[in-house]
């Protein structure tokens, strides 16, 4: 069994990953036109290569902050590429559409991006591998040592649905309404090494699932275990992936925070000495599964005593006891944003007021879009 170093990080950094999916501009459908757009990029921003990535699809692009000590700092960063991106796009006829899903694209029009790594997943996925057009936001919070990453991993997921409440912007597929707030969640769990992490307690444990998964063909790359919430030992991170697209720099400030402080106030509370809470995985999976449904509207399992809570009630008294540390991390500002999303509506919310509106899809892929601005 190889060893996995995990390359720590001496202060609790961060980092964002923001996926786009492309939509035409006249047909609000999506464009597989990410080819073009990274060819504009060598062109005329070479400088950002660095900062705008490809995916399976060339539907979609994703933009990503180096590593950054705050929220302002990786949202600026962000809001930098955004700009951009946005000139570029605007030349290919297309848009940026930050929302988890498309709400009436078929996957059978679009197009896999280069890469043998990218033929390799479909050929061993097939049609739900060729079904994921799905996008999210990936937040990367710099841990000092191992020993801390599963204990923090396994605590996050109490706050899963809350995550998942907030950033769900995936109720439709296909020219449906799905019924779910994030459809994207329940999508992505089909890919064999995705969904929810399992709980391991110790390093050498997670490093016995990783030799088992290569021994036996599974993945060949540590990167290829796409859990929602994972270790990233060569960033020296914890990736917290709950997240579906965010439509806008506003929302997307507020999760990102809320993220930060609470990765943070585990490792605090873990450095302490203390047993940070967690929950058995069936638990864990219904609350995953109550958000995805149910968005802010859900009833979440607060703990292993099975207390149950409204997730925006909960979610206001996590707001206190994380308010001093967001003054700490210089994002306090931000985190209030996240009552805001409560109050206003979350972006699944918003887009089916607009189908309610106009029974136009095409006004909802419009209304999305519009948020960037």
């Amino acid at each position: 069994m190889d060893p996995i170093e995990f390359d720590g990080s001496p202060t609790p950094s961060l980092g964002v990953e923001w996926e786009f999916a492309l939509t035409d501009k006249g047909s609000g459908d999506l464009s597989n036109s990410a080819a073009d757009l990274f060819a504009l990029v060598s062109e005329r921003a070479p400088e950002h290569r660095g900062q705008i990535h490809k995916e399976l699809l060339r539907n979609t692009v994703e933009l990503v902050t180096g590593v950054c000590r705050d929220v302002p700092e990786a949202i600026a960063d962000l809001t930098g590429t955004l700009h951009i991106v946005r000139g570029l796009t605007e030349e290919l006829g297309v848009d940026l559409y930050g929302a988890g899903t498309h709400p009436f694209a078929e996957w059978s029009t679009q197009l896999l991006t280069e890469g043998h790594r990218y033929a390799e997943l479909i050929e061993r996925t097939q049609w739900w591998g060729r079904q994921m057009l799905i996008w999210g936001v990936h937040v990367h919070v710099g841990i000092s040592h191992r020993d801390k990453v599963l204990p923090i991993l396994s605590s996050l997921l109490n706050w899963y649905p809350h995550l998942l409440a907030l950033s769900a912007s995936s109720p439709m597929w296909s020219g449906q309404d799905t019924g779910y707030a994030s459809n994207r969640a329940m999508m992505f769990q089909q890919l064999p090494t995705a969904g929810l992490p399992f709980q391991f307690e110790t390093w050498p444990q997670f490093e016995a699932f990783v030799a088992d998964q290569k021994t036996t063909g599974i993945i060949d790359h540590l990167n290829e275990i796409r859990w929602d919430i994972r270790p990233s030992p060569h960033l020296g991170t914890i990736e917290v992936r709950v997240c579906d697209g965010m439509t806008n720099l506003t929302e997307l400030s507020a999760l990102v925070a809320l993220i930060h402080c609470l990765v943070v106030h585990l490792d605090r509370r873990w450095s302490a000495g203390e047993t940070l809470p967690v929950m058995a995985p069936w638990l864990v999976q219904e609350n995953k599964w109550r958000a995805a449904r149910y968005g802010l509207d859900a009833i979440i399992i607060q703990d292993a005593r099975c207390n149950e809570r409204l997730v925006t009630d909960d979610l206001a008294d996590l707001l206190v006891t994380l308010e001093p540390i967001a003054r700490e991390l210089n994002c306090a500002t931000e985190l209030s944003r996240v009552a805001d999303i409560v109050g206003d509506g979350a972006s699944y919310q918003r887009q089916r007021a607009v189908l309610r509106e106009t029974a136009d899809m095409r006004a909802v892929v419009s209304s999305v879009v519009a948020e960037l601005d």
